[in-house]
């Protein structure tokens, strides 16, 4: 069915003010309304329940880059507010002293520190602080808050899994077993109902999403997947961040106290933002690093969600590289298919899977997917290729690694928890050039 549009005007106060509702080919109708650039917005009012901040967010790390990310979806976001921000090392500041950007957003509550935080008037909450601080910060908050962790404390359900790679202990191993995996078009029914959601990290979303569908359609062989990815200098910060060294807290008599003072140490190199040697213009410009070889902590959330839709142990060769960009993920993945299964069948199964996804787009074959088409907001543009070795394939995937791989993702697992459309506040087009 074609679109129809239909169109009004009508006059407020010597003002111009067009109505214009488009229906979409799904048959959905969305409502546009324009006029003169001399409306005051507080002469034309919609009356609409919604239309106030119902949702009251509280945002624990807001210093970061995920923080900063998190503010700029939510500010035209109808339903969530930010009534809480912390940022330990910025305590008392106004968060646009520490983004400057962020001077027009007058409506900022002031930083305060974690443990001086009020949440008394919080109804969910986005924690963007650092792996291995989460869990008995989250622990300790209070009952019947919807949560979703930025940080990679809740990713792996097995708490041993977690201690090899992370090297420390799991301090809410009950809560585990309560957090619900974010990988939003995948798992959307199980994140409804869910209290606590561990946000999917950056190179795990942009690999599994192409992946998942394909090994659930045993389409491609579980052996022999190698991943070469690429990601901008933004999250550097949860890459380089050094462990944090809470072995002391054995015997403190108030642990949770003591590590909420702690955190100002390390606070906001979970979100890219904390000074590293390895992350200066002169180490960086001009060269691109490998890192984790053999050993990065995304591997084994990454298997796990494979191993998940594959129903057996799946293993993969990852390798990721630092790129002299500011934000950017690219996940280039080599395959090899199911006997008489060719690129177009692989082509075909994503087209369907992701057809009803907003989010997630399958390219025109041929088209090959760029960094710079997804900056800034929260798709993932996806494409298949034959590759020049008879029964292999190549996919390349590229999402933007502080809003699908971070930031935006998470807002759309909290939309889904709080019951309002997933879109909610992500519907920013992706900046270009």
């Amino acid at each position: 069915m074609s679109s129809a549009t239909f169109s009004s005007t009508c006059f407020l106060k010597g003002s111009e003010v067009k109505v214009s509702s488009l229906k979409s080919k799904n048959g959905n109708c969305k409502l546009h309304v324009g006029g003169s650039t001399s409306l005051s917005a507080k002469r034309l009012q919609i009356s609409n329940a919604k239309q106030e901040k119902e949702v009251r967010v509280a945002l624990l790390g807001a210093s970061g880059y995920t923080g900063a990310e998190i503010i700029r979806l939510l500010a035209n976001h109808p339903y969530f507010g930010i009534t809480v921000m912390t940022a330990d090392r910025n305590a008392g500041k106004s968060m646009d002293s520490v983004f400057p950007h962020f001077i027009t957003q007058k409506d900022l509550p002031v930083l305060v520190s974690t443990s001086d935080a009020d949440f008394s008037d919080v109804d969910a909450v986005f924690c963007c602080l650092p792996h291995g601080t989460t869990q008995e910060i989250i622990k300790g908050l209070p009952k019947g808050l919807k949560i979703v962790d930025l940080s990679a404390d809740f990713r792996l359900r097995n708490v041993s899994e977690y201690e090899e790679w992370y090297g420390q202990p799991h301090r809410a191993p009950d809560l585990q077993e309560e957090a619900v995996y974010g990988l939003t078009e995948i798992l959307r029914e199980e994140i409804k109902n869910a209290h606590l959601v561990a946000n999917p990290g950056c190179y795990p979303t942009s690999i599994q999403l192409p992946l998942v569908p394909l090994i659930k359609a045993n389409l491609i062989e579980h052996k022999n997947i190698i991943v070469d990815a690429k990601s901008g200098v933004s999250g550097a910060g949860k890459k380089f961040t050094a462990f944090f060294h809470i072995s002391m807290l054995v015997c403190s008599s108030n642990m949770f106290q003591f590590l909420l003072a702690s955190i100002s140490s390390v606070s906001g190199n979970c979100a890219g933002r904390g000074a590293k040697v390895a992350n200066l213009y002169t180490e960086l410009t001009e060269g691109i690093m490998s890192y984790g070889v053999t050993r990065h902590r995304h591997v084994p959330e990454i298997e796990q969600g494979l191993s998940d839709a594959a129903h057996s142990k799946v293993t993969i060769s990852f390798t990721p590289h630092l790129m002299p960009m500011t934000r950017g993920m690219q996940s280039t993945i080599y395959v090899e298919m199911a006997s008489g299964v060719t690129a177009d069948n692989l082509y075909q199964q994503l087209k369907v899977s992701y057809q009803d996804e907003e989010f997630v787009r399958l390219l025109e074959k041929d088209a090959v997917p760029r960094t710079h088409d997804v900056r800034g907001s929260n798709y993932c543009y996806i494409n298949v290729f034959p590759d020049r070795i008879p029964g292999r394939a190549i996919i390349i995937s590229v999402i933007d690694n502080l809003v699908k791989g971070a930031s935006g993702q998470a807002l759309q697992n909290l939309n889904i928890m709080m019951g309002f459309p997933e879109n909610t506040g992500l519907g920013y087009l992706p900046l270009f050039p």
